[in-house]
Order: structure tokens, then sequence, then C-alpha cells
């Protein structure tokens, strides 16, 4: 198998060396391209188990053929494998939520396909609930992170190997101010990120056992380190705040094409720039370094909104994409929702996203914390009302509309619906995974 490879800008013995002010100007520039919003995109994380014995480990040959078979596959989405084994499809950018959706679709029923041939499937949980942290790549770039990573505890490894996501790619906005403008639009990322992890959090087990979370992946993604997890300290301009984050944040790792990766302790970017030890940095190794940064909100000239779990059912990780492309690009739910959020924002403290109060409850209690139900109820509101405006079909109105009556309408998120689902002499247990947990 093999895993998803940051662009290179050149390699950095054939490089010049990037100068602090340039660095800064880089991020400010390529990780935020605006204009108005008009495309969205989504990748999808999936575990993969054994069809009928899902808590047998499938062995690394069968997932390996199993790689080989789904990369012959004509799909539009790229195709690329995680740490652990998980599944990833990247759908291309498309020009309105309906064919971001119908793209996807097709994909996934040819993957799936594929997969049950081989007596596998896709399993739509945050994190898995059986298997123990288990690498099957063996690439430079997961040897450093897992170095870097053990040296703040087991959550590095976990997240690696068993967690998966829904994440949804929307444009950063407009110059202007007002609710499709930049400005608005990431500070509304950081405060409806939070209700979005309540609403969708779909991880309550792990190693077999229930956890304290509702969300047990976004716990895991927040102790990751002191600093790659984190959002920028300040919100706002995000422009600013980002460029510093960048440059402030620890390295994980300085590639080397001739050995094993160096995994430095403590030196930021900035400081690798001005030191020029132990090689001067390059454009190439500013776009890397981005690549191993993991804020909830991570700016790629997009948005790309990464706090979502991985959603059980067959259709589940449609109603994420859905309710956050209205609630973002259609210009009257925007300005809605922004209402509705905004109040959140005194109970989150003064610590950055995902380590404050406000985050913590949403990953801990899902919809239990009754201001963030009250806000999720809200936001279904203005999403079901905004969806038609955005040209979606009656089924997936009702897709979504069957989500919000089963969970967000009673306090609920789908974690609340894994003990029945996971227990042993539940229906369909143990001779095949139940169809709610079969994506």
């Amino acid at each position: 198998m093999s895993s998803d490879t940051p662009g290179e800008h050149g390699p950095p013995g054939q490089s010049p060396p990037l100068g602090e002010g340039e660095a800064e100007d880089l991020l400010r520039c390529i990780c935020f391209k605006t204009g108005p919003p008009r495309r969205v995109g989504v990748e999808l994380e999936w575990l993969i188990h054994d069809r009928d014995r899902p808590r047998v480990p499938v062995s690394p040959d069968r997932l390996d053929a199993a790689a080989a078979a789904l990369r012959a596959l004509p799909l539009n989405a790229a195709l690329t494998f995680e740490p652990g084994g998980q599944l990833e499809l990247s759908s291309l950018p498309a020009d309105s939520l309906m064919a971001c959706i119908d793209a996807t679709t097709a994909d996934l029923a040819a993957v799936r396909d594929a997969l049950d041939r081989a007596g596998l499937a896709t399993v739509g949980l945050g994190v898995d609930p059986w298997h123990s942290p288990r690498r099957l790549l063996r690439e430079p770039r997961y040897d450093a992170m897992e170095a870097a990573f053990d040296r703040s505890g087991p959550a590095g490894r976990a997240m690696m190997c068993t967690s998966a996501s829904v994440q949804v790619c929307l444009d950063a906005g407009t110059e202007e101010p007002g609710p499709l403008g930049l400005e608005r639009r990431w500070r509304l990322s950081h405060l409806l990120g939070a209700v979005l992890v309540a609403v969708f959090a779909n991880s309550p087990y792990r190693l077999g056992r229930p956890t304290p979370w509702r969300s047990a992946r976004q716990s895991l993604w927040a102790a990751l380190d002191p600093w790659r997890p984190l959002a920028p300290p300040g919100l706002l301009p995000p422009r600013d705040a980002w460029a510093a984050h960048v440059l402030d944040t620890p390295v994980m790792c300085i590639r080397d094409d001739t050995g094993p990766w160096a995994v430095p302790d403590g030196l930021t970017f900035r400081d690798w720039i001005r030191t020029g030890a132990p090689r001067p940095p390059v454009r190439a190794d500013l776009d890397y370094h981005i690549s191993t940064l993991f804020p909830p909100v991570r700016p790629r000239g997009h948005l790309e909104l990464r706090m979502i779990d991985a959603q059980h059912g067959a259709d589940g990780w449609l109603v994420p994409l859905a309710v956050t492309t209205a609630l973002f690009d259609d210009p009257e739910a925007a300005e809605a929702v922004y209402r509705v959020v905004e109040p959140l924002a005194g109970t989150a403290g003064t610590r950055p996203a995902p380590c404050n109060p406000l985050w913590t409850a949403a990953a801990r209690s899902g919809l239990a914390d009754p201001a963030l139900r009250a806000a999720a109820t809200a936001c279904f509101g203005i999403a079901l009302e905004a969806l038609p405006r955005l040209g979606v079909t009656k089924d997936v109105l009702k897709t979504v509309t069957g989500f919000h009556d089963r969970f967000t309408a009673r306090g609920r998120c789908p974690a609340d619906d894994l003990p029945e689902l996971l227990a042993p002499g539940s229906p369909g247990w143990p001779g095949h995974c139940s169809e709610g947990l079969r994506s």
C-alpha cells in the first residue's frame, strides 16, 4: 500500500534557501485563495474490516491484495491509504454540492463492490472499536511521525492507525466582509466546528472498551502533542495568525534522501530558517511542514474542516457534507448560523481549538451538552431550509432530515447508537457486521 505524498517544489539540494519574509508571504498567499465560494470537496476515510468477522484483524497480505484491486478501478477520486490501512477517497473539487455527492457515491459503490468480493467492508467509525494500533506503511514520513508523536504518549499511534473521518473542503471566501467573507468563514469554522464534533460524534469505544468520550477520535487528535493539533491562538486576521502559527510550530522532521529523516525536538520552522542547520530549508520544506500540522481547520488554499468522525451507514457521510456546505455556502444560512454559534465563543475560554472547554465538551458529551444541543438543533433547521436553494435532490434532503429526526432533534449523536450495534448478541453478531456499521 502507498500513502498520500505532499507536493514538492524541487529537491532541497537544487532549490534556493527560503527566507523568513518569503515564507511569511507564501503562507499568506498560498493557504488562503479568496473568491466567491463556488467549489466543494470531501475526503472520506474508512476503516477496513473483515465483512463477517470484524473483530479479527485483516492480514497485511489480504489488505495489499484488496489495495491492488482498488487501484485498478476507474475512480474520479484519489484513492490512498493511511498508516494503519484505512482507505481514503479524496474527491475532485466539484462545482456544486450535488456534483460532489454524485461523483463520490459512484466511487464508493465501485470501492465497496470490490471489497465485498474480497470479503471485506468499509466501516464508518471515528476510531476502530476493537483493534490496537498496527502500522502497515513503512515509509520515512510515518517513521518520523511515529517517533515525534511518541514523545507525547500513545495518542499519535492511535490517530495514525485506528482513526477515520469525514473532511469537508470549502472555498476560503471573499475579501469583502459579510457572511461569505474569509474572516467570517474562518471564525465560523472554529465555532461551528465544535457543534459538528458533537453532532457527528461516532467513536465512544477503543480497544474493545467504552471510553469517557462520545468522540474518542477528537480526544486523540487533541492529545497528539502540545502544538500540532492546535488552531492559531488568534483567530483574526486569519492570514497573519496562520503564518505565525506555521513558522512558530516545531518541525516534525527534516527530510533526507540518503538516510533516515531527522526528528528534531523543539526546532520551530522559524528557527530553522534563521539557523540554517542542519541544512537551509527550501520552499518544499515549508510545503511539507504544513502537511504535518493537524489543526481542526487547515487552510490549503481552501478550508479543510477536519473535525468530523467517520459516519456509519451506507450514506451517513453525505449528511455532514451537505449540512456543512449549506451552512457555509448559502449566504442566508451563513448569516443565520453565525448568529447561532457566536455566543459559544464565551464558553470556549482562551485556549485555542480543539483544546478549550467548548471543544472538549463537544467531544466528551456530544449533544448531551445543553448549549451544544440547542446550537445543533438550530443549525439543522437552518441547513434544511438552505439545502433546496443549493439544488439537492429529494433523496439527499430525506437523508439529512432522517438523521436530524433520529439524532439531533432528540439530543443524540451516532455514538449513542453504538452500544447496541456493537454488543454481542445484537442482530447480525457475530456472523457479520451489523448493517448499521457496514458502510
